[in-house]
């Protein structure tokens, strides 16, 4: 069912459509290096071989998974070789981003000479795993997940066409669309799991939802978690509950544990926003969030996933506050900032006889000999006296620290 020309893909109108740039110069016979980056199934295999065919070019490929550098030099000693009756080479790397820095460095110069044309294609975020010397000599391609529409569109297709179910089976509206939402805009996975339910049906019979839920399994929830995925669900949980919802926390969370990953990724996100976000304006939070590892860590999954709930619906629900950590951040910037500063000499500890005689301690007020247990003292360095760090605000129990804070502030200035 892989489209045989450009016409016949569905999806990527943003890029294929008649009127884009890109497709406009296609059709003028112009192929410069392409990076094809998109998530599973989006068809940059397919876009690779129909780009080298539009072109006119020989399609050459290899995968950076199982390819080294001898199989680029023997392409490259091939484009090489070529006379001018000789169709252009075009070599198509997938997974590129799985080549080193070395590899990677190796394609420049041929792409540079125009030896040959390469495209690359990967799922992986070109801004992190490839080279920015060879990404500024290719033009780059971002392909989205397709549309349910164009999922649609070609699932129906492969009910009807010789070259996919025609004759064999037919399936009810209802079926498609279950295999649409499943397949979350991978056509690849959506005809391999229309062909796998397919082949559990006598000829001529009907796929309906109820055959199709039948042959479901988990494998079939297509929850994939390569870099991209990972840290965009994990991104989506952060966010969720630090908007304070609930529902929204409980399902990205579900999303990832579901796709396989590590229950104690997920409890060490979650203490870190305890602190990160909560902060003290709920001190449990944090509490809860590390009984919550622990408990993970005692127990595993699948129970994991119950502890977890309950802790993703505390964090969510709790009062926000950043302040400390903005208080540690503006610290270590002011540590930066000004260096090592002397610490003064009363916060000093005279641990010994040639201490005293410098003076460390002396002057030192003991708090707790004071009324209310506190005394008006510097606690900085003398460049930084009266610098502030951590701003309380009003929400949950930090309101009870600010008041305190400027209660005690109250109290020192009348003495």
């Amino acid at each position: 069912m892989r489209p045989a020309t450009l016409d016949e893909v569905v999806g990527q109108d943003h890029v294929l459509a008649s009127t884009t740039p890109f497709r406009r110069a296609l059709d003028a016979g112009t192929l410069r290096s392409v990076l094809l980056y998109g998530p599973p199934g989006c068809g940059k295999t397919t876009l690779a071989r129909l780009l080298a065919q539009a072109s006119g070019a020989e399609l050459v490929t290899l995968s950076a998974v199982l390819a080294g550098k001898k199989d680029l030099l023997e392409v490259v000693a091939r484009a090489g070789r070529r006379d001018l009756l000789s169709r252009p080479i075009v070599l198509f790397v997938d997974e590129i981003h799985r080549w080193n820095k070395a590899q990677q460095d190796g394609l420049l110069p041929h792409v540079e000479a125009g030896t040959l044309t390469l495209i690359g294609a990967t799922t992986e975020n070109p801004g992190f795993q490839i080279r920015r010397t060879l990404l500024s000599r290719m033009e780059l391609v971002t392909l989205r997940p397709l549309e349910e529409a164009a999922l649609t569109a070609l699932l129906q297709r492969a009910v009807v066409s010789d070259r996919g179910l025609a004759g064999r089976v037919t399936a009810t509206t209802e079926a498609l669309s279950l295999i649409v939402r499943l397949a979350a805009g991978d056509a690849r996975f959506a005809l391999g799991m229309l062909e796998r339910a397919a082949d559990a049906i006598d000829d001529g019979g009907e796929l309906d939802e109820a055959l199709l839920r039948e042959r479901l399994d988990k494998d079939d929830l297509h929850l994939s978690l390569d870099s991209d995925q990972h840290f965009a669900l994990a991104s989506a949980l952060i966010k969720s509950l630090r908007g304070s919802a609930p529902d929204a926390s409980l399902y990205w969370a579900a999303r990832l544990l579901e796709a396989g990953e590590d229950p104690m990724f997920v409890a060490r996100r979650l203490v870190i926003f305890a602190s990160e976000d909560i902060g003290n304006a709920d001190p449990r939070a944090l509490t809860v969030a590390t009984s919550a590892m622990q408990a993970v860590k005692l127990i595993g999954m699948p129970e994991g996933r119950i502890v977890l709930g309950q802790a993703v619906t505390y964090l969510a629900t709790a009062p926000k506050s950043n302040a400390a950590y903005m208080g540690i951040k503006a610290a270590s910037a002011e540590v930066r900032r000004s260096g090592q500063l002397p610490v003064p000499l009363h916060l000093r500890n005279a641990a010994t006889a040639l201490d005293r005689e410098a003076g460390y301690g002396e002057g030192y007020k003991y708090p707790h000999d004071a009324p209310y247990g506190i005394v008006d003292q510097q606690y900085l360095p003398d460049r930084l006296a009266g610098a502030r760090f951590y701003e309380p605000t009003v929400y949950g129990n930090e309101k009870l620290i600010r008041d305190r804070m400027a209660w005690w502030s109250s109290k020192l200035r009348k003495e």
